[in-house]
């Protein structure tokens, strides 16, 4: 399949890069099934997904550059939770897509909790890869991040990811490319991002969830915990959740093959049967 990424002009006014992966008008003409829609997490960009985009080049996909990240515009405000799922609505509008599955990583499985709860219409299924039950408190970095000062020091940037325990080996330029989504990010963007997303409410309080949901989570997540993830499976019906054992917090960083085998399974059988 071809890609291209399409600079899009939202009617929020923001401009946002977007990766499409295949073509987004067969979809519409021959009633094929929905394309997936990736949400990256806070201090990332669309480019932590190249190496799962590569496991499911036969799946059509979207993956834009959230509000604030990557190459999209970085406005002052305008951070919120529900601010950011609108973008993603006028990315969808503006896109033709009229229902999508979504596959959130970490934080940004909140943003897709939160569209399916506001937005059901839009949401087909949600794959939620390390994603909190919920961010509504200052998570221990929120101290680091509040002292932030531009311009941002490299160390700096490396310091975040030190974060956050890695299991299993990435490759080094990953790494350094996940370097360069931290620089491009202003200070005050990663202090207004992150207050937006501990201010918000659990996606979950605030209405049910109905669509079948994946829920992939690394055994030795040390942010996110075991029970959080048993009481998020329980909070949606439809729901399944798979254990990845020698895994940490960031479960698509360590684990992008397997979470496309799973993904390309759960959307092929359990969508299907759900």
């Amino acid at each position: 399949m071809n890609s291209e990424v399409r600079t899009i002009a939202l009617r929020t006014g923001i401009q946002v890069p977007c990766l499409v992966h295949g073509h987004l008008n067969e979809i519409s003409d021959d009633g094929s099934a929905p394309p997936l829609l990736l949400l990256h997490a806070w201090g990332e960009s669309w480019r932590s997904f190249e190496r799962l985009i590569a496991s499911l080049s036969s799946q059509v996909l979207v993956a834009p550059d959230l509000r604030g990240h990557g190459r999209a515009d970085k406005p002052e405000t305008g951070y919120s939770l529900n601010d950011v799922v609108e973008d993603v609505v006028a990315l969808l509008d503006a896109l033709g897509i009229e229902q999508t599955h979504v596959l959130g990583s970490s934080s940004g499985g909140n943003v897709a909790q939160q569209l399916a709860i506001t937005h059901p219409e839009f949401v087909a299924s949600l794959i939620l890869v390390g994603v909190p039950l919920s961010l509504h408190m200052r998570p221990p970095f929120a101290d680091e991040v509040d002292l932030l000062n531009d311009p941002i020091s490299e160390e700096r940037v490396r310091n975040t990811l030190s974060w956050y325990r890695l299991l299993h080996e990435v490759p080094t330029s990953y790494i350094e490319d996940r370097v360069q989504d931290g620089l491009a990010i202003p200070a005050a963007v990663w202090k207004a991002s992150l207050r937006g997303l501990y201010e918000a409410a659990p996606p979950t309080d605030l209405g049910s969830l109905s669509v079948p949901t994946l829920i992939l989570w690394g055994a030795h997540d040390h942010l996110v915990p075991r029970h959080h993830q048993e009481t998020l499976a329980a909070r949606i019906p439809r729901s399944q959740l798979k254990i990845y054992q020698a895994t940490g917090h960031l479960v698509l960083w360590e684990c992008p093959e397997r979470v496309a085998e799973d993904t390309r399974d759960f959307l092929a059988n359990y969508v299907r049967d759900g």
